[in-house]
C-alpha cells in the first residue's frame, strides 16, 4: 500500500479547498450571521437548518446530530471515503500532487478504490465522447438529431457512443493503467470466457454524475434492431453507483434548484436535455428506478424546505406514468415543499413536446397546476363506482389513509374536505373525522406499544399499517366471525367471492387485523388474482403483507378450516351480504346522527341532501335483506 501522506500536503489540501465550496456541492447554504452559513444537515433528517459552516475556521458543525469537523471530515462522512481517499480526491480538485512518506509520489495502483473507479469513469466518459464523432456513431448522431439535439447539446450533456466491438473501451482503459479487476468492479466491463469485455456496446451513452460532478455510471440507449438487450441499460450497482441515490442532471441543475427553490422531476435522459435546452434548468431524472426516499434527501438539502419550495413531477400520460406518479406520492410527505404533477394533454413527454411544439410548450408544461395529492386521490377515486354507497365507502377506505399522512393539520383538514367533494359524500365532517382518526391511530402506533414484528429502521414505526390499531379482535363477536369467514373464503375459494369481494373496502371489516388482511389481498391484485393464478395466489398475498404480523394472519386464514358444511356460492354469498349489510347499517347510523345534529336549524339544502342519502342507504340495506347476494 502507499505510505502515509505527507503532513504538509494534507495541510495544503485543507487550505486550498474552501469548506463552504465543498459543502455547497451537496446542500444549499444561507447566511447564519457572523460570517457563518447554515443549511439542512445531510447526515440526519431535519425540518429547520441546524447545520452550520464557518468558512473562516474551515469547520462545520451540526447542532442537531453533533457531527462536525473540517473539509476532509465532511467529505469522508458524506461520501463514505477513507482519509487517504478523501485527501486524494480533494487534492485532484485543487491540482495538488501528493507525496507519501514511504514510496514517493502517489502511484496510480496504490490509490483508494473509489478514486480509481471515479478516474476510470472519467476516462470512459471522454472515450465515449470522442467515439460519437466517428463514422460508426452516425446512427447515434441521427438518433439525437431526430429528437432535436445538435452537437452542442450532446457536448453540454457529455453524450457519447460506445463502439460495437467486444473490448474497445477495455483495451483503452488497460492502456491507461487500469486493471481488469478495477474494470469489472466499476461495471464498465463484464466477465467473458477468456478476458473481460465491454459492458456497453453499440449504444448511445449518457454519463451519470453525482452531486459533486463525478461520473459514477452510465445510461446506454439501444440503437440497432439486432441489439437483443433492453432499450436502456444502466451501470449495475457498484461501490460508487447506487441507482436509488443518483439523479441524472443533478450536477447541472443543483445551483438553479437551490436558487429558485424549485425542481422538475422527469422520466428520462432526453427529457432532462429537452427541459434544460428549453430553459428549465432545474430538471432532473431518476436512473431506471422509481423516485424514492434517497432521492428526496438529495432534493431536500438543495431546496432547504422553505415555504415557497416546489417540486413538479412530469410523467407520461399512460398507465405506467400514472403508476409512477402514485409511487411518487407515497413519499410526498417527506417533502416540506409543495408537490405538483404535470402531464401533457396529449400524453407527450417533454422531449416529444419540445420537438412538436417548441421550448415554450415545455416551459408551460412544468408550470405548477395540479397538486400531486389531488392527482393521486382522483386516480384512486376514479377506480370506484361513486353512484353507489358501497362504491363511495370503498373509495373512502383507500383514499382516507393517504390524506391522513399529511402532517400539517390544517392542510389535512382542507384536503379531507376536498376528498368528500370528490366522493360526493355530503357529510363532510364524517370524512374529516375519519381522516383525523386514521392520523391519530398512526401517531399512536408510532409512540407506544410493541414494535412491529419486522425490524424496521428507526423512524419507520409511524408509517406502520394503521389497520392493526383500534378496537381489539373479538372472535365471540358475530361481526368478527363473519369477517374472518369471508377472508378465509377469499383466500381459499377466491372464485366463490370474486368479483364482488374486490369491491369491498377495508372499512367494511370492523376488526383492524381483518382490515389489514383485506388491504393486503387488494395489494396482491384482489381475489380475482386467485381465480387466474390459483397456484401462486396465497404466496402473492403473503408477499404483499406489510409486516410479519399480517403475513402470519394471512397464512392462518389460508389454512384454517371453513366452518360451512357445504362451501358453495350460496355460503359465500351469505357472508358477502352479512359483511356489506353491517357496513351499510353503520353508515345509516352515522347519517342519522348527522340529521339529528342538523335539526331544523341547518342549511335546508344540505338537510335535504343528507336526508336523500339516508333514504338511498336504507333502500340499499332493504335490497340486501330481500335479495341477498343478487343486490351486491
Amino acid at each position: 500500500m502507499a505510505g502515509r501522506i505527507n503532513d504538509d500536503d494534507v495541510k495544503a489540501v485543507r487550505d486550498a479547498v474552501p469548506i463552504d465550496a465543498v459543502v455547497s456541492e451537496y446542500l444549499q447554504l444561507r447566511s447564519a450571521g457572523g460570517g457563518n452559513l447554515k443549511g439542512l444537515c445531510p447526515f440526519h433528517d431535519e425540518k429547520s437548518p441546524s447545520f452550520q459552516v464557518s468558512p473562516g475556521k474551515g469547520l462545520f458543525h451540526c447542532f442537531g446530530c453533533q457531527e462536525g469537523g473540517d473539509t476532509i471530515a465532511f467529505v469522508m462522512k458524506i461520501d463514505h471515503l477513507s482519509f487517504s481517499e478523501t485527501v486524494e480526491r480533494l487534492a485532484a480538485k485543487a491540482g495538488i500532487t501528493l507525496r507519501y512518506e514511504e514510496g514517493g509520489y502517489n502511484p496510480g495502483h496504490q490509490r483508494g478504490e473509489r478514486i480509481r473507479l471515479i478516474e476510470a469513469h472519467k476516462a470512459a466518459a471522454q472515450f465515449y465522447v470522442e467515439q460519437l464523432d466517428g463514422a460508426e456513431a452516425e446512427i447515434g448522431r441521427a438518433f439525437l438529431a431526430e429528437r432535436g439535439f445538435d452537437q452542442d447539446a450532446a457536448r453540454h450533456f457529455g453524450v457519447g457512443y460506445s463502439p460495437a466491438g467486444w473490448d474497445h473501451l477495455t483495451r483503452y482503459l488497460r492502456g491507461k493503467g487500469f486493471t481488469d479487476k478495477e474494470l469489472l468492479v466499476s461495471g464498465l466491463a463484464q466477465e467473458s470466457r477468456r478476458n473481460p469485455i465491454d459492458r456497453f456496446r453499440g449504444r448511445l451513452m449518457w454519463p451519470i454524475r453525482d452531486v459533486g460532478g463525478d461520473v459514477v455510471g452510465f445510461g446506454a440507449r439501444k440503437l440497432r434492431d439486432d441489439d437483443n438487450g433492453p432499450k436502456y441499460l444502466n451501470t449495475p450497482e457498484t461501490p460508487i453507483y447506487k441507482k436509488s441515490q443518483v439523479l441524472y442532471g443533478i450536477d447541472l441543475a443543483k445551483k438553479d434548484i437551490a436558487k429558485s427553490s424549485r425542481a422538475v422531476v422527469v422520466e428520462g435522459y432526453t427529457d432532462v436535455m429537452a427541459c434544460h435546452l428549453a430553459g428549465i434548468t432545474t430538471a432532473i431524472a431518476t436512473c431506471g428506478t422509481a423516485f424514492g426516499g434517497d432521492h428526496i434527501k438529495i432534493l431536500r438539502r438543495l431546496l432547504m424546505d422553505n415555504g415557497s419550495a416546489r417540486v413538479i413531477f412530469t410523467f407520461d400520460g399512460d398507465a405506467a406514468g400514472q403508476k409512477a406518479a402514485l409511487r411518487a406520492f407515497e413519499d410526498d410527505q417527506k417533502f416540506a415543499a409543495e408537490t405538483y404533477i404535470a402531464i401533457a394533454p396529449d400524453g407527450m413527454d417533454p422531449c416529444e413536446l419540445r420537438l412538436a411544439k417548441g421550448d415554450e410548450a415545455v416551459a408551460d408544461l412544468v408550470e405548477p397546476r395540479t397538486p400531486l395529492f389531488e392527482f393521486a386521490l382522483r386516480q384512486i377515486v376514479g377506480r370506484y363506482d361513486l353512484e353507489t354507497p358501497a362504491g363511495r365507502a370503498a373509495a373512502l377506505d383507500e383514499a382516507a389513509p393517504i390524506v391522513a399522512r399529511i402532517k400539517n393539520v390544517a392542510s389535512q383538514h382542507e384536503v379531507a374536505v376536498q376528498l368528500a367533494g370528490m366522493l360526493g359524500i355530503l357529510d363532510t365532517q364524517f370524512v374529516v373525522k375519519r381522516v383525523a382518526q386514521l392520523a391519530r391511530w398512526a401517531r399512536d402506533r408510532g409512540g407506544r406499544g410493541p414494535a412491529p414484528a419486522r425490524h424496521a429502521p428507526s423512524g419507520e414505526a409511524a408509517a406502520a399499517p394503521v389497520a392493526l390499531s383500534g378496537p381489539a379482535l373479538n372472535l365471540r363477536s358475530p361481526a368478527h366471525r363473519t369477517e374472518r369467514e369471508l377472508l378465509k373464503l377469499a383466500l381459499q375459494y377466491p372464485a366463490l367471492v370474486s368479483p364482488a369481494f374486490d369491491a369491498y373496502g377495508a372499512d367494511e371489516f370492523t376488526a383492524p387485523p381483518y382490515a389489514a388482511v383485506r388491504r393486503t389481498i387488494a395489494e396482491a391484485g384482489g381475489a380475482e388474482q386467485g381465480v387466474h393464478d390459483a397456484a401462486g395466489y396465497v404466496a402473492r398475498v403473503r408477499d404483499a403483507a406489510p409486516d410479519d404480523t399480517v403475513r402470519a394472519l394471512v397464512t392462518e386464514l389460508a389454512v384454517e378450516v371453513i366452518h360451512g358444511r357445504t362451501v358453495d356460492e350460496t355460503y359465500a354469498g351469505d357472508h358477502l351480504v352479512q359483511v356489506r349489510l353491517r357496513a351499510v347499517d353503520r353508515r345509516i347510523r352515522d347519517v342519522q346522527g348527522s340529521l339529528t345534529r342538523l335539526g331544523g336549524q341547518g342549511d335546508p339544502e344540505r338537510f335535504a341532501a343528507v336526508q336523500n342519502e339516508l333514504w338511498v342507504l336504507q333502500q340499499y340495506a332493504q335490497s340486501l335483506r330481500n335479495r341477498g347476494a343478487d343486490a351486491l
